[in-house]
């Protein structure tokens, strides 16, 4: 709990510092007055006021930010001051200094991007372990052993490229050709698969397994590694070395067959036989039971022993500083491409919008990448911050996007909205955005 607390404050205190850091810079560098510079709502934790008359604050509650300026529609304005209000500046700067907080978060992603590739990329080769049985690829010759090259003609390294490619697909009806690596002949073959509303209104979980392939994994014995306190594992007798032989007289391979053996039998008694110290052991076991997606489910609270994977099993690559650059930009307009046109598809009802994800989602995934160490908890950052700027640049009234639309409106009819409209709009967008975060947080608890 606490470092899933942490990781959010950090995440999050993060993103939107440097978010509103864009609107006060430019704010700044045109003249304007900044009357407070605000990390979070609620009650000042901090609060730190510069020559400018600047109030830098640090609110209790991390779940946003605000930048306030001198603004005559806000309140009034001494004389000597008209000229460093907000509303005085031409409509050119004010385009600016709202669009520089999304522009802010996207150059914070193409830091981080550029940071992870500096460290070194590894990650797994996309080698298919099996084909999923009525799957898109089933009808394909692609099988266990080859590895995909490319995919929708796009160049992919790692089964997360894989994920991506597939993520632009859903809800599309094209055809795709996959490229891949014969495990025996070492040519490549090119084939082609035609999806048809490919996921369309389903809600998203597992990209890869759905299109049809499943990544090859190594045999991992079944040899126990760690035994939870007072969990099944625990109380059926079973100790740290023990490797499992058999349950109910079928021979268990490896920690897969044991893992769907356990799955299948939730609260009922398992007879297994094991060796301990080079000693066949016979004890019952009895899984305890969770309710998921898939129904009622066994577990028993053992871990298995880890294998160290050869070196074909990942591939590694290196990058200069100028080719991280080049990395970290290629990325962050990937995931602003891919952001865009996944609003746009849930707009038009080809993604489900039971797959908005709320604050509670936010929280497990920023803890569990932190858990997973710096590579992935600056990914997670990088995502976030291009979701942020893009989110933010939506044409609803109370985002930025909202106030770049009047402003457009205003330079072509070269006069501002009326007040009327703009607060009716506002009101239309708050509702907008109330619902969308009700709908988020509904099915961040429903995934619970």
């Amino acid at each position: 709990m606490i470092q899933t607390i942490l990781s959010i404050a950090v995440a999050l205190g993060i993103l939107i510092t440097f978010h509103e850091f864009g609107h006060y810079y430019i704010a700044r560098r045109c003249g304007v007055k900044v009357l407070r510079f605000s990390v979070g709502f609620g009650k000042p934790i901090y609060t730190y006021v510069n020559k400018q008359g600047t109030e830098f604050t640090l609110a209790m509650i991390p779940l946003g930010g605000y930048v306030r300026m001198l603004d005559e529609r806000e309140g009034d304005v001494a004389a000597n001051e008209k000229h460093l209000a907000f509303n005085q500046k031409s409509v050119s700067q004010r385009f600016l200094i709202v669009a520089a907080g999304p522009l802010a978060n996207f150059i914070l992603a193409i830091f981080f991007y550029f940071c992870v590739a500096l460290m070194g990329l590894q990650s797994l080769s996309p080698v298919v372990g099996s084909v999923v049985e009525g799957s898109p690829v089933s009808a394909l010759q692609i099988g266990p052993g080859n590895e995909v090259v490319k995919l929708n003609n796009q160049e992919v390294r790692s089964w997360e490229e894989i994920n991506l490619v597939l993520a632009s697909l859903v809800g599309q009806s094209s055809t795709v050709s996959v490229e891949y690596l014969g495990v025996d002949s070492g040519r490549t073959y090119t084939e082609t698969v035609d999806l048809s509303e490919w996921l369309k209104g389903g809600e998203i979980s597992n990209l890869i397994a759905a299109f049809g392939l499943l990544p090859r994994r190594p045999v991992i014995p079944a040899a126990i590694d760690k035994v939870i306190e007072n969990g099944a594992g625990d109380r059926a007798g079973i100790l740290k070395g023990d490797e499992i032989v058999s349950a109910n007289g079928e021979f268990i391979e490896n920690w897969l067959d044991f893992v769907n053996v356990v799955q299948m039998n939730p609260n009922i008694d398992i007879q297994l036989d094991l060796i301990r110290q080079d000693e066949v052991k016979s004890l019952t076991l009895k899984p305890s039971a969770k309710e998921t997606d898939q129904g009622l489910v066994g577990y028993v609270g053992l871990g298995v022993k880890p294998v160290e994977l050869g070196e074909n099993w990942y591939k590694t690559i290196e990058y200069s500083p100028w080719s991280a650059m080049v990395y970290g930009v290629q990325q962050t307009w990937k995931m602003i491409k891919l952001t865009v046109f996944s609003v746009i598809k849930m707009v038009k009802g080809l993604i489900s919008i039971d797959n908005l994800s709320g604050p509670i989602t936010i929280a497990k995934v920023a803890s569990s990448s932190a858990d997973s160490g710096v590579q992935s908890f600056l990914t997670f950052l990088a995502y976030l911050s291009v979701s942020l700027g893009v989110l933010n640049l939506l044409p609803i009234p109370m985002l930025d996007g909202g106030h770049l639309l009047f402003f457009s409106i205003e330079a072509i009819r070269r006069k501002p909205v009326s007040e009327r409209i703009q607060i009716f709009a506002y009101k239309i967008g708050a509702s907008l955005l109330f619902t969308l975060m009700a709908v988020a947080v509904f099915n961040d608890i429903a995934r619970l």
